[in-house]
């Protein structure tokens, strides 16, 4: 692709790539045998050099997403969102409108404390995104249906992971087909502007490693402190130019041996390990690091759906965690490190058994 999907220009660069991995949300039944073409899919990003938005180059899986459990660590940062949000004194009128994402569950409950009902219409005084347009691969129209649905007066509350986040955390596998933009707050400004908004201020959360919550308005409006200071971030770091996103290449092959090393330190010890979390993020990075079953037996995940199958370009099958319980094992990789305090907390069973993936 050389059209940006944010601002339409003929502008975009190739920046990063990854080579060929599995869809990120097929995962087949533990029987099926692994097909030759499972590990197909190319998996690139490009830059537009216009407007900065760093996005997919191209998709081809064509897949939906399966829904996960909602982690913990989510419902508690959606907690605490919407009570900063509030404190802030951005929860105005009393309609809501939410863009739902397979990431996250519903905010609508969180700010009915605060008087919200759900709209009627197609419009409302505060409208919801959390981690939900950047599966949007038309992200131009995404954001005029997102000014669109919120009135004059009206708020936006969009919560994203930054690619910020993503080059300094390594977080390269957060990159994935089904996503198709990532932003910065800068490109997220130029986005916002076509369709006659202004990002206001700003709140930043640890979860995922750095979350950014912006709120929107109508209308040209200089964003506060909160607002400059990531700007001037983002400037310093060329977050928005190939240089600035360059380090994820060799980041993400490094990550890749370091995890393959460590299974095959584990391995010949005699350990046995299996790993926790059978989600998007780990499906690239078990396909890139040519994880199977010599070197993690099973991974387990408490979505009933995923259960019986397998992680894909794998032969490796996806448990339940009473499986992984009576398993016993010497290890756990868990592949998102944000569940550590949950699942520390649910199994004490595995204490002291457990690996983070990235930290």
């Amino acid at each position: 692709m050389n059209e940006c999907r944010g601002c339409g220009r003929d502008a975009t660069l190739p920046v990063l790539d990854f080579g060929n991995v599995p869809a990120p949300d097929h995962f087949p039944p533990a029987a099926d045998p692994i097909g030759a073409d499972e590990a197909c899919h190319r998996l690139a990003i490009a830059l537009c050099s216009s407007c900065g938005l760093a996005q997919l180059a191209d998709d081809d899986t064509g897949g939906q997403e399966m829904h996960g459990l909602e982690p913990r660590a989510l419902r508690e940062q959606a907690q605490a969102a919407v009570e900063q949000v509030a404190a802030a004194g951005w929860l105005r009128g009393d309609t809501v409108l939410e863009f739902e994402s397979p990431h996250s569950g519903s905010w609508l409950p969180l700010v009915a404390v605060f008087g919200y009902h759900p709209a009627p219409g197609s419009d409302a005084d505060l409208v919801l995104d959390c981690f939900g347009i950047m599966h949007e691969p038309e992200q131009r129209a995404s954001f005029a249906r997102r000014a669109a649905a919120t009135r004059s007066g009206g708020v936006l509350l969009l919560q994203y992971q930054p690619i910020v986040t993503i080059v300094t955390e390594g977080q390269w596998n957060a990159l994935r087909h089904g996503h198709f933009a990532y932003y910065s707050l800068t490109s997220l400004r130029s986005l916002l502007a076509t369709v006659g908004m202004s990002v206001a201020t700003l709140w930043e959360f640890d979860l995922y490693g750095g979350t950014t919550l912006v709120a929107a308005v109508h209308g040209d409006v200089e964003g506060d402190e909160s607002v400059q200071h990531l700007l001037n971030k983002e400037q310093q770091m060329g977050i928005t130019t190939p240089a600035g996103l360059a380090g994820l290449q060799e980041g993400a092959d490094r990550d890749v041996e370091m995890l393959r090393g460590w299974l095959e330190q584990e391995a010949a010890a005699g350990h046995t390990v299996y790993a926790y979390a059978a989600a998007s993020k780990a499906v690239s990075l078990f396909s890139r690091a040519g994880i199977t079953t010599d070197l993690v037996k099973a991974v387990a995940d408490g979505a009933p759906a995923k259960q019986g199958r397998r992680m894909p370009g794998t032969d490796i099958p996806i448990i339940s965690p009473e499986e992984l319980l009576a398993a016993d094992p010497d290890r756990v990789l868990l592949t998102l490190a944000d569940l550590l305090p949950e699942v520390e907390a649910r199994f004490p069973e595995l204490s002291g058994r457990w690996k983070a993936h990235g930290r």
